[in-house]
């Protein structure tokens, strides 16, 4: 055959379509919306041998074919369900992968899939939601370095109006990735962050256009040069910028509110009125004696634009200069207090020590809404606090709804059962695991039957409707049995960090974001370590602590965490960011080292053996009690 009736014959999407198919139980025959009948390790197979140097006469002709023919034509309304595989082998073809090919083969793919009319769109997403998840990590992967590729070059490679249509088009297609995977669940959701980004893009710049995007004003291409923002596709953010952009979203409204006090002040002064005069920060009195009376009488009195300002907090009778150790004591004391047990706030859960909303309580529900503004504020001002809330509280901070694996975390051995019973094979669920819809709730001291659905106390449980009483329990523990409290809460999170910044974030990232991650590195923590008195890195008693420490195993490492920040999570930021002091003291070494958790600072005696010094620190670490319920 000659050179043009190969290119003809490899442009052929028809050519395509009809090969490699699933000959196994002649399952090509029931190719349908949901099934792409193709045999994928055959594809596999086919495309290696082809790069094989001894083809490469034949991969220059499918080269040309693709890039000339086949792809620029791939029809918007394919004719029938057979001829939507091109889509599935495409991909898999190895230039795909080289940067080379990306503006011609790559990113015309992505466009011509995005073409696609709704109905074949839609064939395209179940055939993806029925691949291995190998190949769906592959196709992310490819429009991922695609992205990368293109951020690297938008000021050499690409005149601007090309750099939009075809970063547009790698990120649109990853978002249409993103959307299968959520329901399909085939990688983890941070396999689609772009670490690189923080570094390529200005995400102060990307946020504040998207800001201004959302908020319906236009901002002209001359200020901002690309009209393409990042931020509208949030997933391919990793935890660090996002971070970036919630820092910038806390600057902006800070200033807001700022500028608006300043703004004030000027009118006020004008008009002979400077006692009215507004401060540019949020402070708060209070007295150690009445932290939680004081601060909600302290809360009451600002508006909602006032939390969004740097918080600073003032001790009666104490002149010390809030440079964030202040703020950060009275996070760790006003929670100490809210956490008290004799409050019932909250239940312990003993086998996963985490905490929930008690089903009853004796406090009003402004004990709750202060908890929800205190996690708020420690958000916006960057604390991190010792909260040991399961992830469906985040969840719910972001409407997404509560499942069996949420009940899982917060008690395993509750959600084991309810899975045991969804799993029992036998006919005979009523009489095996006697069951209605209601459940056993401790109150006041007595036990008492909850109906989990009107008139549940007198519906069975059996195999038929054994789903639907899973789904039950479920929303009572986390909805039902607790709305009013978490109500409150929610009001008064969402009162500081409520708006369009939330839905950037997935439910595991605003937990990092309140009470820290466990991504440790313990090198960079001594990396980072500041020394003071007549300690250096190189002082003997320094370099037998970190030797010390680092012999420790994880949950002791851990547990030191706690006795000197007050959490054993570390900012989302890393370990550097904690910047721990060590400092010296003339203290003999029968003393124990000891901790100031408001500034992270380590009195460390001059032991003088390592012996010593493992057995004083261990001392003080196992006698630290915190300040929560776990």
């Amino acid at each position: 055959m000659c050179n043009s009736g190969i290119v003809q014959t490899l442009s052929s999407s028809a050519c395509w379509n009809g090969s490699f198919l699933d000959n196994k139980n002649d399952e090509h025959f029931k190719t349908s919306p949901k099934i792409p009948g193709l045999d994928m390790s055959s594809i596999k197979v086919l495309f290696e041998k082809l790069m094989n140097a001894h083809h490469s006469r034949l991969l220059e002709q499918i080269l040309k074919g693709f890039e000339s023919f086949l792809i620029p034509q791939l029809p918007s309304s394919p004719p029938d369900v057979e001829a939507m595989r091109i889509y599935i082998i495409l991909p898999e073809f190895p230039l795909l992968q080289d940067s080379k090919y990306y503006i011609t083969l790559t990113l015309p793919l992505a466009m011509a899939i995005l073409r696609l009319d709704t109905n074949p769109s839609k064939v395209l997403d179940n055939w993806w939601s029925q691949v291995c998840p190998e190949y769906f990590f592959r196709l992310i992967d490819l429009y991922k370095g695609a992205v990368v590729y293109l951020l690297n070059g938008r000021k050499t490679l690409l005149i601007p109006v090309l750099f939009t249509s075809y970063i547009t088009a790698a990120l649109r297609l990853l978002e249409k990735m993103h959307k299968v995977n959520v329901k399909v669940q085939h990688v983890d959701h941070d396999k689609f962050y772009i670490p690189e980004i923080s570094s390529l893009v200005d995400i102060q710049e990307d946020y504040l256009m998207w800001f201004l995007n959302q908020a319906g004003l236009k901002v002209r291409p001359s200020i901002m040069q690309d009209s393409v923002t990042i931020c509208s596709y949030p997933f391919v953010f990793d935890a660090q910028a996002k971070t970036k952009m919630l820092q910038t979203d806390a600057e902006l409204q800070m200033q807001v509110a700022i500028n608006g006090a300043n703004l004030q002040n000027v009118f006020m002064l004008l008009s002979l009125e400077p006692m009215l005069a507004k401060n540019p920060y949020l402070v708060l009195h209070v007295r150690r004696t009445s932290l939680v009376a004081d601060a909600l009488r302290e809360l009451s009195i600002h508006s909602d634009i006032d939390l969004k300002k740097p918080l600073k907090v003032i001790f009666d009778g104490e002149e010390a200069v809030d440079d964030g150790g202040v703020t950060k004591e009275f996070f760790l004391l006003l929670l100490k207090e809210l956490l008290n047990p004799i409050y019932g706030m909250f239940t312990v859960y003993p086998d996963s020590n985490l905490l929930w909303f008690s089903d009853i309580c004796f406090v009003e529900h402004n004990w709750f809404h202060l908890i929800g503004i205190m996690c708020g504020l420690a958000i916006y001002n960057f604390t991190v606090v010792d909260l040991h809330f399961p992830l469906v509280l985040y969840k719910k901070l972001l409407n997404v709804p509560a499942t069996l694996e949420d009940l899982k975390e917060l008690s395993p051995t509750e959600g084991r059962s309810l899975q045991e019973l969804l799993d029992y094979p036998a006919e005979d669920v009523e009489e095996t695991f006697c069951l209605n819809f209601a459940i056993l709730r401790e109150s006041y001291g007595l036990m008492e039957m909850k109906p989990l659905v009107p008139g549940g106390d007198k519906i069975t449980v059996n195999r038929d409707n054994r789903k639907e009483f899973v789904d039950s329990y479920v929303n009572y523990v986390f909805n039902q049995s607790i709305q009013e409290w978490y109500e409150a809460f929610s009001t008064g999170f969402l009162k500081v960090c409520g708006g369009k910044i939330l839905e950037l974030f997935q439910p595991s990232e605003l937990r990092a974001m309140v009470v820290g991650s466990s991504n440790y590195n313990w090198q960079e923590l001594e990396e980072s370590a500041v020394y003071k008195g007549e300690y250096t890195t190189a002082h003997p008693t320094v370099r037998m602590f970190w030797e010390t420490f680092h012999e420790f195993p994880l949950e002791k490492k851990k547990r030191f965490l706690l006795f000197l920040t007050g959490s054993d999570r570390i900012p989302i930021y890393g370990m550097s960011s904690l910047h721990i002091i060590i400092q010296s003291i003339s203290s003999g070494e029968d003393h124990l080292p000891v901790a100031h958790t408001c500034y992270n600072l380590l009195d460390l005696p001059k032991y003088s053996s390592k012996e010593i010094l493992r057995k004083k620190l261990t001392q003080a670490i196992d006698h630290y009690e915190g300040f929560s319920l776990v």
